[in-house]
């Protein structure tokens, strides 16, 4: 059984995808982080961060924080969607590590600047725009010939991307001018695991279907 500390942000999505790929017998116990309850002492003590999500396997008692770190226990502990040696996994690292640096930082600054605060800093908003377009170029162009980003298939990693792309809206992206990131999200936003995954904690928000 693993314990999922989760709220319904990019971040979170990663896990509880994952369980649901995975099959995994999970809880999930919701922290609203519009209250604050990331900081709160009995949080803190398995996520000293302050930030979701963070699991607990009752298995060894074993917490785990960061969810590149999260997703890689959770695909060791079942022996799916990730690969384990040679080149497949590094280039599993080196996309995993892509969206840890790049994909979640800079659309995240996107989400605050545009979405939260939208016209409060034009200058941040414009810097973080463009960096967001430049990453999604770069995943159009990695996707060319590729159904996944690895080409070892289905993997963490697009499982990582995916709740980013699945907020589009947010950051004023047009998905229709990235072809290939695209066809990848249609495809992923249709596997059973991703739907159930998106919705957990509960929640209202759809995912965003491109025109």
């Amino acid at each position: 059984m693993i314990d999922l500390y989760s709220w319904f942000t990019p971040n979170g999505r990663k896990v509880s995808i994952m369980l649901e790929e995975t099959g995994l017998e999970y809880q999930v116990h919701p922290i609203a982080i519009n209250k604050g309850e990331q900081n709160d002492p009995e949080f803190l003590k398995i996520g000293p961060n302050n930030k979701i999500p963070v699991i607990v396997d009752r298995n060894n008692g074993l917490s785990i924080m960061e969810s590149g770190a999260i997703l890689q226990y959770l695909g060791q502990k079942s022996g799916k969607f990730m690969p384990i040696d040679g080149d497949d996994y590094w280039k599993m690292q080196e996309w995993l590590m892509f969206q840890m640096a790049s994909v979640g930082p800079m659309m995240g600054q996107v989400h605050t600047f545009v979405h939260y605060q939208e016209g409060k800093n034009v200058e941040a908003s414009e810097r973080y725009i463009n960096e967001t377009k430049r990453i999604y170029g770069v995943m159009d162009n990695h996707l060319t010939d590729r159904e996944y980003f690895l080409d070892w298939g289905y993997s963490i990693v697009d499982i990582a991307i995916f709740p980013w792309v699945g907020r589009c809206d947010w950051q004023t992206i047009d998905l229709n001018e990235y072809e290939n990131v695209k066809r990848w999200y249609l495809n992923i936003k249709e596997r059973p695991a991703v739907i159930r995954g998106w919705n957990i904690p509960e929640n209202d928000q759809p995912m965003p279907m491109p025109s």
